[in-house]
């Protein structure tokens, strides 16, 4: 964890305060203490945590009272509680105060710690919901889906039609087009919008644990599980949860996901009761279900409970229409703290490239070209783009290898011949090919004058 994760410990114990201290400081923690509730609140006025763990019984002031008056002061810090006294009266007393979780003593100090991990992930994920709204309120309604092609105006209309409705929707589309993007979008463009947006990518956590994030499990259902876990679909009830990579899903949890759908009920991992969720279902993927289904890997019933609003985003290169608007996006997320453009000739050299890897790929390139170039205006010799993906020819040095030791060239002479080629395909472009081939401008120039003094 991030040292500018910032800890504050409430405590009276000494001992105990100073054990959490130096726990969470050998994990690059910034941490500081109080001894009383009292002491917390007033430390809490003058700076801001990202996350408080504290003790329920103190003298003064309990946590359970403390954590009602924080949340007034610091509604996005989250608390999480401990004490020696563990009950259910006193775990559902904090969780009504506004507490993010509950811990009894004596606990393994690795539970503890993956507690306050997940408490900033939460933190972590408000922010960026609030950020969210806060460019869809700034901006438009579609806040960072940008387009100007006929498909992607298809998208937005659609978007309108469907941002209320409680329907579930698959959105396909290669990696890169934007389907989390499309996805928030349709979360905050909706009657949910003041509700969780919670994502998941389903290909990102091994499949034993994938059931456990989405479910949740009791304490004690496997090794390791110390203490309860709320699964993303009670946190995202309310709201939407976003499936991302849906068809990497197993077999086994695409039926449990089935019974969900229908039931609109979860069971935890290792528990007996169920508890009912409102939550909509975005989810994605870059696959063919079709073809999933066809080789048996993907079921057919829930392949229907998903599709039912289905949104396909093309690739890129089959709207290039939309290139120069997102580039010009990308320039001004990249360089927030100073106007810069990129010219006309750039954005047209831009829109003929076949971004294989799509708005992500276009973003890389915008990203590295503001990174190498100090102008207000990037052009085309700063994006460095290689030619060679848009003819689809081999690499330069793949093709000059086996010439070079057929034809016995000294290295000299190979380095003229790359040079040759590099120039070629850059149409004698000399900023362009300097870039490519890693060397200063003025070398190249100084290269061609004594090759055109030797020819001549």
């Amino acid at each position: 964890m991030s040292s500018q994760s910032r800890l504050l410990i409430v405590d009276d114990d000494t001992a105990m305060r100073e054990m959490l201290a130096s726990l969470f400081r050998d994990r690059g923690y910034s941490v500081d203490s109080a001894v009383s509730a009292a002491e917390a609140l007033e430390k809490a006025s003058e700076q801001c945590f990202d996350v408080v763990l504290s003790d329920i019984r103190m003298p003064g002031k309990t946590g359970v009272e403390m954590v009602g008056e924080l949340r007034k002061r610091l509604t996005e810090t989250p608390v999480v509680l401990m004490t020696a006294f563990g009950s259910i009266d006193s775990a559902v007393e904090s969780m009504r105060a506004g507490a993010f979780d509950y811990i009894t003593k004596p606990f393994e100090p690795d539970a503890l710690v993956l507690t306050i991990e997940r408490a900033l992930e939460r933190r972590a994920l408000e922010e960026e919901n609030r950020r969210l709204r806060r460019a869809l309120d700034q901006t438009s309604s579609f806040g960072d889906l940008i387009g100007e092609s006929p498909a992607m105006r298809e998208i937005f209309a659609l978007i309108r039609k469907v941002a209320n409705s409680s329907s579930s929707v698959l959105v396909a589309g290669e990696s890169g087009t934007g389907k989390e993007v499309v996805a928030r979008t349709l979360h905050y463009s909706g009657n949910r919008a003041d509700q969780s947006f919670v994502p998941i990518n389903c290909t990102a956590i091994p499949e034993g644990l994938l059931e456990s994030e989405l479910f949740g499990h009791v304490r004690g259902a496997f090794t390791g599980a110390h203490t309860a876990k709320q699964g993303l679909f009670e946190k995202a009830d309310g709201g939407t949860l976003f499936l991302d990579e849906i068809g990497d899903m197993s077999l086994a949890l695409q039926g449990k996901l089935l019974r969900l759908l229908q039931d609109q009920e979860v069971r935890a991992v290792g528990g007996t009761q169920t508890t009912k969720v409102n939550v909509r279902i975005i989810a994605a993927t870059n696959k063919s279900l079709a073809a999933e289904m066809e080789a048996g890997r993907f079921r057919e019933d829930l392949y229907y409970r998903l599709n039912v609003i289905p949104i396909n985003i093309p690739p890129l290169r089959e709207r290039p229409q939309d290139v120069p608007p997102l580039a010009k996006a990308f320039v001004a997320k990249h360089s927030p703290n100073r106007a810069r453009t990129i010219s006309s000739s750039g954005l047209q050299y831009l829109s003929t490239f076949p971004w294989k890897g799509n708005a992500r790929e276009l973003e890389n390139v915008i990203e590295r070209a503001l990174a190498l170039s100090d102008l207000t205006e990037i052009d085309q010799e700063d994006l460095l783009l290689d030619p060679t993906e848009r003819t689809g020819r081999e690499t330069a040095p793949a093709m000059l290898a086996p010439a070079a030791a057929e034809d016995r060239l000294t290295l000299r002479e190979l380095e003229d011949r790359y040079i040759k080629e590099v120039m070629r395909i850059t149409d004698g472009n000399k900023v362009h090919a300097a870039k490519i081939l890693g060397i200063d401008r003025k070398t190249l120039y100084r290269r061609a004058e004594r090759e055109n003094a030797n020819s001549a």
